[in-house]
């Protein structure tokens, strides 16, 4: 009897798992501009469950994260979320001991190496966030576990469970969904951006500063609210500057069905991609807001990446000789990223470059960058692209996308 007792409850468990890997899907834990899988269209040994996926931590290794909602039920009324207030849906939640256990298996059994844990808000916030907080304490302090948490902070969660989660995870973090209220209000009338979004945002960078062994994220719903990605980026650069915020995401909106925005069309995944090489630039390229290249409407050009965008926009600037540009003059040049530009630099104290096939060795992609650069006073490139400026036709740009 007991066997079979064991046996329904873990049926039961796995369940609760198809349901709650399922609903956490929608929060992202890795960009569409992340370097991909070296292996391709993988099979042999592709025994992943549901609520497993792979995504990186904040010292850049990848691992499997095993991606779960403590629950489904939510009190808020958010139009594009399939675990919305009012919609008819299957409901269930996890009790903390049992999500705890069940994830120590897996882990014990080498199919994850981490915790990502969100859930909807049922009772309360601050409620809500205590039970989330049990199952982070109970692989802490009973399995010991060591390895990497991620707690999603709930709008509205008081600041002593945002203090607790610190305490316990390696990353929190706090969706902000919309670059402002008026798009906010688009999407849910009961959030507060000022109230909820932007105090948890001041309280977790009051609470996290000094500290370098927790980190804090955020994600954007792009094209649900009619948002511009100028909007987007603005938001994104005033919580870099002014709330100590570590790594943006950006969602794609897609439509699901029953929801407000069910037949809505979908948000090209191209601009998401584009937002995630913007804020690339800024954070790793030393880019500034101001940089940014957008189109009359606001957004940016999708048929250009952010780079090229910004040295077709700046040909006064261009061409660089490269034995002589200084590292971050050559990051603003297409073709060349940081690994490429520190080994310019490294080589150019023992070696002038003098051909395109040096350069090339270096790393850059010479079909993007010849156009901006002089190499031993010679122009290799296109004249006419830095003469007369094509940067109001980049879909005549073609050739330097491929």
């Amino acid at each position: 009897m007991e066997t079979n007792l064991r046996a329904v409850n873990r049926v039961e468990t796995l369940a609760k798992l198809q349901l709650l890997g399922e609903g956490a899907k929608y929060d992202v834990c890795a960009s569409t501009a992340s370097r991909g899988s070296k292996i391709k269209q993988s099979a042999l040994g592709n025994t992943r469950p549901a609520g497993v996926c792979h995504s990186f931590t904040p010292d850049g290794r990848c691992i499997s994260l095993f991606k779960v909602l403590l629950s489904n039920y939510c009190e808020r009324d958010c139009v594009y979320c399939p675990n919305r207030a009012g919609r008819d849906i299957p409901r269930t939640r996890f009790d903390a001991e049992e999500l705890a256990k069940l994830f120590i298996e897996f882990y014990r059994r080498n199919y994850v190496e981490g915790l990502f844990l969100s859930s909807g808000i049922f009772h309360s916030p601050g409620r809500t966030m205590a039970d989330m907080l049990k199952v982070a304490e109970l692989l802490r302090k009973n399995y010991k576990f060591g390895g990497y948490i991620h707690l999603k902070i709930l709008p509205g969660a008081p600041e002593a469970e945002i203090r607790a989660a610190i305490e316990l995870a390696n990353r929190v973090s706090l969706n902000m969904e919309s670059p402002s209220a008026g798009h906010l209000a688009k999407l849910s009338q009961t959030k507060g951006f000022a109230s909820e979004l932007l105090t948890g945002m001041s309280q977790l960078s009051r609470l996290l500063h000094g500290r370098q062994d927790v980190s804090h994220s955020t994600q954007y719903i792009v094209g649900a609210a009619g948002e511009s990605d100028q909007e987007i980026l603005r938001s994104v650069t005033n919580l870099y500057n002014g709330y100590s915020l570590r790594r943006a995401y950006f969602s794609a909106f897609q439509p699901v069905e029953a929801t407000p925005l069910g037949t809505a069309a979908p948000t090209p995944l191209r601009r998401e991609n584009r937002l995630y090489q913007s804020d690339f630039l800024m954070r790793l390229y030393g880019f500034q807001f101001q940089d940014l290249v957008f189109s009359p409407t606001g957004n940016l050009y999708e048929d250009l990446d952010p780079k090229m965008a910004f040295a077709l926009h700046n040909t006064a600037l261009f061409p660089l000789e490269v034995n002589r540009a200084a590292y971050a003059d050559l990051l603003k040049v297409p073709g060349i990223g940081p690994k490429s530009a520190a080994r310019i630099v490294a080589i150019r104290c023992r070696h002038r470059l003098s051909s395109s096939e040096e350069l090339k060795n270096t790393g850059v992609v010479i079909k993007r960058a010849l156009s901006f650069l002089t190499i031993n006073g010679r122009f290799l490139g296109s004249r006419p692209l830095l003469d007369k400026p094509q940067h109001h036709q980049y879909e005549q740009l073609a050739l330097w996308e491929g």
